[in-house]
């Protein structure tokens, strides 16, 4: 919605007709926003919707046909078949320029029970739906949560918040892998601080059932009493639709565009989840699946289909999450993204304040940053702490888009007041430390 909306400021109806089809219910809301949905936090599902298919077609004239799923896009004919999931009719459909946005598929293990009922995805504003009615109607008491990325933690932390006992499985030794192992920990931490109980190093076998409904998560260790699982494995990019039609996908399995974010195929666009995208740290194709990256994408697709000119020029994976009082952020390479890139690297940990030390209210936090041997270029940050600390990567994300050194990064005139942050910000400890240890490997 964010191309179709970009391209309609460009031209108007009489020039270019736009017509979108959706197979969920829902345009243009905050996926983000569905684990604050689940846990109270948001009170309204309308709150989250960004703009409804009435206000596309009323405001804008963009032709939005929800439940309906595009089957097979067929290049010679420049046509896309179309099923309406409500009566099962198909059409084709013809185009001039097409622009795939087909996101992301959750991964779901192929196990017993995978489908039970019980048993989530959190993907759209219907899986939101979904589990808020479990909860309000079958009023569960065990949830588990299958895997411990930012949705497993999020949906974890929501979990809790919902008066629930959680539990969180997942088979690497430490949640949010695309942390090191040592800040990882604090975040392991955070989460049985919460009264989460971690098992991990733990893969699922099966999940036990009773009828149609999920009872149980077994692993090879223990079996974990489930009237509510949430899965969250990660995601794949959702290239099927456009391989299947010769449209090049690369490594990542995320369809290949230009900074223009055109397709290999002439006429075809695609953006969003289900590209891959260059990393602008290590130089290598990557699928990052983040709402940011997806917005700009379809915006700079947009502008580019209305007859503007814009380019997407990379990603450096900054994100940033919450679980409960604790605050996680990184961007760019962790210590073995570095290394897999072939980067000698240093690495820096300064444990800090978010405020001056005696201003009411300063929490601790711990920032790591990750730094080229000799160089001293910055290749990767991250942050663990709590109130205020996790948006001071957004300052390192800059710095490392900009390529910037740690020396260089020691004179920057960042904002001081003691509420806000002490005289030497964590930001600016960490790159001096780093500096000093650049300088010492010299």
């Amino acid at each position: 919605m964010s191309a179709a909306s970009a391209a309609r400021r460009g031209r108007g109806p009489d020039e270019l007709e736009i017509m979108v089809f959706e197979r969920g219910c829902h345009t243009s809301y905050s996926a983000c926003g569905i684990p604050y949905f689940i846990g109270g936090h948001v009170d309204a599902l309308d709150d989250l919707i960004v703009r409804t298919p009435a206000e596309f077609r009323s405001k804008q004239d963009i032709d939005v046909r929800t439940r309906h799923e595009v089957t097979e896009i067929d290049l010679d004919r420049r046509a896309v078949r179309v099923r309406d999931l409500d009566s099962g009719a198909e059409r084709q459909e013809g185009f001039d320029q097409l622009l795939i946005a087909t996101g992301a598929v959750p991964r779901r293990p192929r196990l017993p029970g995978a489908d039970a009922e019980g048993v989530h995805g959190v993907q759209i504003l219907d899986d939101g739906i979904a589990i808020r009615r479990a909860l309000d109607e079958d009023r569960p008491r065990h949830a588990v949560v299958v895997g411990g990325g930012y949705i497993g933690l999020e949906m974890a932390e929501a979990l809790v918040e919902a008066g629930l006992e959680v539990s969180l499985v997942d088979g690497a030794s430490q949640p949010m892998r695309t942390l090191d192992p040592d800040m990882g920990e604090l975040v392991a931490d955070a989460l049985r601080g919460v009264g989460v109980s971690l098992y991990l190093g733990e893969r699922v076998e099966a999940f036990e059932t009773s009828g149609d409904r999920v009872r149980a998560v077994v692993t090879p260790q223990r079996t974990l009493d489930a009237d509510l699982v949430v899965l969250g494995m990660g995601v794949r990019p959702n290239s099927d639709l456009a391989e299947a039609a010769g449209i090049a996908v690369g490594p990542t399995g995320g369809i290949i565009t230009d900074r223009r974010m055109r397709t290999r195929t002439e006429g075809v666009w695609a953006a969003g989840d289900c590209v891959e995208t260059r990393h602008l740290v290590s130089g290598e194709p990557v699928a990052i699946a983040l709402g940011t990256h997806a917005n700009k994408q379809g915006r700079v697709a947009g502008l580019n289909l209305g007859g503007g000119y814009a380019t997407f020029p990379g990603v450096v994976g900054t994100a940033v999450s919450k679980i409960c009082h604790v605050e996680v952020a990184r961007t760019g390479l962790n210590e073995a993204e570095a290394a897999a890139a072939r980067f000698e690297s240093l690495s820096v940990v300064v444990e800090s304040t978010t405020r001056a030390g005696y201003y009411p209210g300063t929490t601790p936090m711990k920032t790591k940053l990750i730094v080229e041997k000799r160089s001293g270029r910055l290749l990767g940050a991250q942050i663990v702490g709590e109130e205020n600390a996790a948006k001071r990567i957004d300052g390192l994300a800059i710095a490392l888009w900009s390529q910037m050194t740690v020396e260089e990064m020691t004179g920057l005139d960042l904002g001081y007041a003691p509420p806000f942050s002490p005289v030497w910000d964590p930001v600016l400890i960490a790159a001096r430390k780093a500096a000093d240890k650049v300088e010492g490997h010299r």
